[in-house]
């Protein structure tokens, strides 16, 4: 049985690349103010990844200054992504910590690692990998069945092996019929156009939603931070 760090708040660490305050871009929340917290490190190499600073550049900080950076911002969300979250043990202290300060915590995590230990109160965003990305044979697929019916699974795609390796994953687990809403679906930007993907999704054989990086619409898509 695992046991939960117990060590003080003041006490506890992780390695942080970056915290800001934007408008969510993606899933159920998308176009809300957000707060991102963006942890080091990942196990994965994807081949459309966008944060790859997000790999090694980061330092240290204590979980109450992480949880005063964010209360001082207005947003009620709050998102913590990567990299791969994860992959710190000291992250479920801090969702514990930042729930208690009244925000809606959200999770973006890849499928390659369990959300088994991820509290209730945290709305996940599951990222399972396509071929495309490289790195599909590391989808940890019981996660699937760990997934709260209000949690977001979202599939990037880079063409249409990856579109039908999507509508594939969502038939045989029968992921349309435990989720609230759609799975989304969302193209490799700057590679594959929406307007594509929207007739594929149109015509899918299982409800599927177009999901798009909207903050890469609203500021230029090379910006950090934003």
């Amino acid at each position: 049985m695992q046991t939960i760090n117990s060590a003080p708040s003041e006490a506890l660490t992780l390695k942080v690349n970056e915290i800001f305050y934007s408008v969510q871009g993606e899933g159920s929340f998308a176009l809300y103010p957000c707060v991102f917290v963006r942890l080091t490190g990942c196990n994965l190499r994807c081949a459309w990844c966008d944060t790859t600073y997000s790999f090694y550049e980061g330092n240290q900080q204590t979980l109450t200054q992480i949880a005063d950076q964010v209360n001082a911002w207005p947003a009620e969300l709050v998102e913590i992504t990567g990299g791969e979250p994860l992959l710190q043990r000291n992250i479920y202290p801090l969702f514990e910590r930042l729930h208690a300060s009244g925000k809606k915590v959200l999770l973006e995590t890849s499928g390659s690692l369990t959300i088994e230990r991820v509290p209730g109160f945290v709305h996940i965003v599951l990222d399972m990998k396509t071929p495309g990305s490289g790195e599909h044979e590391k989808n940890r697929y019981e996660n699937l069945d760990l997934m709260k019916a209000t949690d977001d699974l979202k599939i990037v795609i880079s063409g249409l092996e990856d579109f039908e390796f999507a509508e594939q994953l969502i038939m045989k687990h029968q992921i349309h019929k435990k989720l609230q809403r759609p799975v989304i679906v969302q193209p490799e930007f700057g590679r594959l156009e929406p307007a594509v993907v929207a007739e594929w999704v149109k015509a899918a054989q299982v409800p599927m939603r177009l999901g798009l990086q909207l903050h890469k619409y609203i500021y230029e898509p090379s910006l950090r931070a934003v």
